[in-house]
């Protein structure tokens, strides 16, 4: 297995198949198409599939009853829209596949169905099951039940997103991800006769971006931000109306606690303007535990074997392996190498992705 061959143009040609199916997470019939074509690549490996509800695939691979697969986790959809593809075409350019959804993920699901073709229908005990999901980058909740459900039956989780940007590194960890929606509904009046008449939305607003971004702690890994603010309606009207999006990313559980109850306790100081939240954590936070250390050290010590070095980071973003490290042994950024994850330089490196394929064959091997 050591000196396993792969094909890289065969990859490369599964690659461009996939990324010129343009699949925006909103299209769900555009998504279809793209996992379509991956179950076709499924039945021919003999997997038998099932379409989920809410869009999910699911293949299985020598699944057997009342045994622990592996649990690989891939998604379909990107946040490019379409015509993407009209000014980003997919190209290689010397050792790099540049195109929309080449890094994140589409070429981690091209080096899955390698590297379950490397296996040869000799499936490790208790299967592989692969799920195919359609809205990870919208926060998968047409998904979550299904990939938390899977997760509670797998002896490990691999995730096939990209790994760290440049430095190739596999993901151990990732913060836990919230979204709060901020409603200020207040008292409108004309701003030059009688405006203590009015009850300003925007003013009780201003207040709030203050005093939520500073429940931030980055010492910890707590990030609060507000990203977008809409209010008023004209200059010389006080604003009846104001609403805030808040970001918010956190390392532990705990944290996540404290900033979702202080955000839903915040209080307006005018009694007259009403406050509306909506939102909370939508991905608990993946905590860097003992089971994925387990994991990390046999990728590290399979990778030596094959010849490179590879190592173990906790990232900021979310992924669906957040839902699943909760539940089982989860290793994360076991994809293909490159950058530029929802950028216009978006790509893959060629000459890292075949080691990053053997590795993961391994992984599906061993573990």
């Amino acid at each position: 297995m050591g000196g396993m061959k792969l094909d890289l143009a065969a990859m490369l040609a599964d690659l461009q198949t996939l990324v010129e199916l343009e699949s925006p997470s909103t299209d769900v019939v555009a998504v279809g198409r793209v996992m379509d074509v991956v179950e076709g690549w499924a039945r021919d490996l003999g997997a038998v599939t099932h379409a989920l509800p809410g869009g999910t695939r699911q293949f299985n691979f020598g699944v057997e009853e009342g045994r622990q697969p592996v649990l690989v986790l891939m998604h379909a959809d990107t946040v490019w829209p379409h015509g993407t593809l009209e000014r980003l075409p997919f190209r290689v350019e010397g050792d790099r596949a540049y195109g929309p959804g080449t890094y994140d993920m589409k070429a981690g699901i091209v080096g899955t169905f390698h590297a379950l073709r490397a296996l040869g229908g000799e499936w490790p005990a208790g299967g592989v099951q692969v799920l195919l999901t359609p809205d990870e980058e919208i926060g998968s909740l047409g998904s979550r039940e299904h990939i938390e459900a899977a997760a509670r039956k797998a002896r490990a989780v691999l995730v096939v997103e990209p790994p760290v940007a440049d430095r190739h590194a596999l993901k151990v960890g990732r913060k836990g991800v919230g979204d709060f929606r901020l409603a200020f509904h207040g008292i409108a009046s004309h701003a030059g006769n009688k405006p203590e008449e009015g009850a300003s939305a925007i003013t009780e607003a201003a207040r709030a971006v203050l005093e939520l971004q500073a429940l931030a702690r980055p010492e910890v890994g707590t990030t609060v931000s507000v990203g977008l603010i809409r209010g008023g309606s004209a200059t010389n009207v006080i604003p009846a109306e104001c609403e805030l999006e808040l970001d918010v990313r956190v390392s532990t559980l705990e944290e996540g606690e404290r900033v979702t109850a202080a955000v839903r306790a915040f209080q307006p100081r005018d009694p007259r303007v009403r406050l509306e939240v909506t939102g909370g954590l939508n991905r608990p936070p993946f905590e860097r535990g003992p089971q994925t250390e387990r994991l990390l050290e046999q990728a590290r010590s399979i990778a030596r074997e094959l010849g490179f070095e590879v190592e173990g980071e906790v990232v900021g973003g979310g992924s669906d392996g957040n839902f699943t490290a909760p539940l089982s042994p989860t290793l994360d950024g076991l994809g293909a190498p490159g950058d530029g994850a929802h950028a216009a330089h978006e790509h893959v490196r060629l000459d890292r992705w075949p080691d990053h394929v053997r590795l993961l064959t391994r992984l599906l091997q061993e573990v």
